[in-house]
């Protein structure tokens, strides 16, 4: 009924299965659907991480295509990449792996190394943007541990609500992204992780995961994107009651996993912090500690 109800929307209703013609014409269709529809900036960055993960970039080279902070910001992402947060974070040892990761047509948010409250920090300010501080990283499944995290968040944002596409803006988040089996996609995911190797040449991650300070919404909740399903959030924290203080974090990640997806986890493709404010165009700052990932008991 979907594939019908897909055909009839594009006026290929009737012609043969069989026609190479039908098959192309409706892929174009879908694909110019899809970057409409679903290409949020979330989703278009998750498109990007595809394309880079397995590259190594320097960010200190202002020539470097996946790194696109302004020159007169490149002292400060350097010193932030060689930070003892870095250091301190997944990825040890090479820190350089660290970037500020930008999404098209969007302002960087701003990432940079401080000491607060005797802790490595990562600050960050939105002001009507949205970039992801990222790494590309692989752990095996069976290899799936914990992740450790921490963050201050001195305010909400007021309109935000990331169950709705045009307020999706979030204070912090911890985004994971995952391998998976992605013959179980639905029609809609296969065509946009088509959209993603066609613009990228890397397919959609095949599941994302977020830790998220929700405005309203219970600890546990998870939240699905309204564009697409293989991006999920977990709420860890909600509302104004732990505002401007030190939250420490160990979270199951094939628990949590399984919680927002209702399936294993595969390999773990990318970790990354982000902070953004660009559909509600407000301003947001916060502070992170070292992300770490505690290796399974066996």
């Amino acid at each position: 009924m979907f594939l019908k109800n897909v055909l009839v929307r594009f006026g290929f209703w009737g012609q043969s299965p069989n026609s190479t013609s039908l098959w192309l014409a409706l892929r174009v269709r879908c694909f110019a659907a899809l970057r409409n529809w679903c290409l949020t900036p979330i989703t278009i960055s998750l498109l990007q991480l595809a394309a880079c993960s397995s590259l190594s970039v320097d960010p200190s080279d202002p020539s470097d295509s996946f790194d696109t902070s302004a020159a007169a910001d490149l002292p400060v992402l350097a010193a932030a990449t060689a930070s003892p947060w870095t250091l301190a974070s997944t990825g040890r040892e090479k820190p350089s792996a660290w970037q500020n990761f930008r999404f098209p047509g969007k302002p960087l948010s701003q990432f940079s190394y401080v000491r607060m409250d005797s802790r490595d920090a990562m600050r960050v300010t939105a002001k009507s943007s949205a970039s992801m501080w990222h790494q590309v990283l692989r752990v095996e499944p069976a290899d799936l541990g914990r992740v450790n995290f921490s963050w201050n968040v001195p305010e909400l944002i007021a309109q935000a609500d990331m169950a709705l596409r045009e307020a999706d803006d979030s204070p912090v988040r911890i985004v994971l992204t995952f391998e998976g089996d992605r013959s179980r996609f639905s029609l809609k995911n296969t065509l946009l992780s088509e959209l993603a190797r066609a613009l990228t040449g890397e397919e959609l991650p095949y599941a994302t995961l977020m830790y998220v300070w929700c405005n309203q919404r219970a600890p546990g909740t998870v939240i699905v994107n309204p564009r697409t399903d293989r991006i999920r959030k977990l709420v860890v924290e909600s509302g104004v009651a732990r505002l401007n203080q030190w939250l420490d974090y160990e979270q199951s990640i094939r628990a949590d996993f399984e919680k927002a997806f209702g399936e294993p986890p595969g390999a773990l493709m990318s970790v990354a912090l982000m902070t953004d404010t660009d559909n509600t165009k407000s301003i947001a700052r916060a502070w992170y500690g070292p992300l770490t990932l505690a290796p399974t008991v066996r």
